[in-house]
């Protein structure tokens, strides 16, 4: 994500009452912890999508919502990240993770997503192993 910077302005001599505008340095965005940052990366990867589309804040088409949601469930139950953690990570609410989480755990049923969740899970484990 860039940010512009705003420069000021010098306050023109036609225009005494024109206020200048302070330069703001672009506000910082919070450090993801390394297992959030993997898990978003391995899902992203087999999901054929962009990792930025995972964490962008904007709404989002359902395939990169669902995969974001794999993602915030497998930092949970995966590695084991408290849904705070989590929800700070992926810069969402603590109730937006456990609803990923219920609905990933929904989605499981199925077997061909249980295989990729279970695929993407061993990868994550195995990279964090090291």
């Amino acid at each position: 994500m860039s940010y512009q910077s705003v420069e000021p302005r010098a306050a023109s001599a036609q225009s005494p009452s024109c206020p200048q505008v302070a330069a703001t340095a672009p506000t910082p965005e919070p450090a993801v912890p390394y297992p959030c940052r993997l898990a978003t990366a391995i899902v992203a990867a087999m999901a054929g999508l962009n990792v930025d589309a995972l964490v962008d804040l904007r709404r989002s088409t359902a395939p990169v919502a669902t995969a974001r949601q794999i993602a915030m469930y497998l930092a949970h139950v995966g590695l084991g990240l408290s849904q705070a953690g989590v929800a700070q990570a992926f810069r969402r609410d603590r109730s937006t993770v456990a609803y990923a989480c219920r609905r990933i755990e929904d989605l499981r049923d199925d077997p061909a997503f249980d295989r990729r969740v279970t695929q993407m899970e061993a990868c994550l484990r195995w990279a964090t192993e090291r």
